[in-house]
């Protein structure tokens, strides 16, 4: 691809570190689906209060913002652990277990990871999580994905773990915790990526998983210093949110954060118990909150930002084309909206496309994305200085990148 010479010459460059040259990278050897064709869609309001200007939805910078975004400053939300995932890492698990029925072949990965449905997602994502039996197994995963994150230019990632999934399988809980926080601990020394974990119930365990997932994440004698947020995931047919009330109580009350996801395959009416429930201070997809007006308007009000996953939502058939895909609803009702890849290489994605994806989708130029790539330090749990300087790293690549 091309890039304006002036571009070129103000682009800074990436953070320094042994992520980016290394030419056994997930990322460089992930396989890639053809792309979709995405619609152009212009004149959003951006995540906030104010319209976007002229100048965000400027035609003539749709051409092409690739390389704006590959280096542009970053921070990830929704993003799952074991679903990060690469192909390469993904396969020499599998080689380690030869047991288990995913592929070790990195190319028949491709296939493996194409889903039929929801349900069909989380069968094979489970069979994935069985690959990740020891700590070292947690070490390595953890510690990969820090790398592949870090050559996407992500300065700040809160990853959703689900230790019940490990120590059901005998993973000792300290051991766990011990893994994740040196591997958490190595990437931010090697990448200068900076770590969070939301711990996760996988909500089609039941409330066995909920009480041992609040236990794991509340005792003062095991819980990682880098845990911030309280999650729920897995299936929302069927596993209704209100359930898990006095578990997140007790979340909240240890000074954890509620980030539940709500309203992926269910309707709107799951957010608001997410809300009401379960005092959601940011919803995990959220994709049928544009059914709702009252709910977009409380969303909007209370600035509960959304974590949007396109890619994903297309490929578990959440939505069904990007055409229909509701990000712009949102920006419209001035919800905050952030952009997410949720399992990239289980979806043939990566957090740098989902940017691309949103920015056609709602006909955005540089500084539009740049705004997207603030809210989501905005929604972060990141301390006031810790988000002070990323914010105004993103404003320097976008001003050096814009300047002649």
């Amino acid at each position: 691809m091309r890039v304006c010479r002036r571009h070129a010459k103000a682009r800074p460059p990436p953070h320094p570190g042994p992520a980016y040259d290394d030419p056994e990278s997930p990322i460089s050897r992930s396989p890639r689906r053809t792309p979709r064709p995405y619609p152009a869609v212009g004149g959003p309001r951006r995540s906030g209060e104010e319209p976007l200007t002229d100048r965000h939805t400027d035609p003539a910078a749709l051409r092409d913002v690739h390389p704006f975004i590959a280096g542009l400053p970053k921070a990830e939300l929704h993003v799952h652990h074991v679903g990060s995932a690469s192909p390469r890492i993904v396969s020499e698990l599998a080689a380690r277990h030869p047991d288990s029925k995913v592929p070790s072949d990195p190319e028949a990965l491709a296939d493996y990871f194409t889903f039929t449905d929801f349900a069909h997602f989380i069968d094979v994502y489970l069979s994935v999580v069985d690959l990740i039996r020891t700590p070292e197994d947690v070490r390595l995963l953890t510690y990969e994905v820090a790398r592949d994150l870090a050559r996407q230019q992500v300065r700040y990632a809160e990853l959703t773990i689900t230790p019940f999934s490990s120590t059901r399988r005998g993973i000792d809980a300290r051991a766990f915790m011990d893994a994740i926080e040196d591997a958490r601990k190595a990437a931010e020394a090697e990448f200068g990526t900076v770590l969070r974990w939301c711990f996760d119930i996988p909500g089609e365990a039941g409330l066995e998983a909920a009480e041992e997932t609040v236990r794991l994440a509340t005792d003062d004698r095991i819980r990682p210093e880098g845990l911030v947020s309280f999650g729920l995931g897995g299936p929302e047919i069927g596993v209704p949110r209100p359930q898990f009330k006095p578990y997140f109580d007790r979340a909240i009350a240890a000074g954890l954060h509620s980030v539940p996801h709500a309203g992926e395959t269910t309707g709107p009416g799951t957010v608001w118990d997410a809300l009401v429930e379960l005092r959601a201070e940011r919803i995990g997809h959220g994709t049928s909150s544009a059914q709702d007006p009252k709910l977009l308007a409380h969303l909007a009000e209370h600035r509960i930002a959304l974590e949007v996953c396109p890619t994903s939502n297309i490929a578990t058939r959440a939505v069904r084309t990007l055409e229909e895909h509701p990000i712009k609803d949102f920006v419209d009702a001035g919800v905050l909206v952030t952009i997410n890849s949720d399992d990239p290489p289980m979806f043939g994605t990566d957090l740098d496309g989902e940017y691309a994806v949103a920015a056609r989708l709602l006909g955005l130029d540089e500084r539009g994305i740049a705004d997207l790539a603030r809210n989501a330090v905005e929604a972060s749990f990141l301390d006031q200085s810790g988000k002070a300087r990323i914010s105004a790293e993103i404003d320097a690549y976008t001003e050096a990148w814009l300047t002649p």
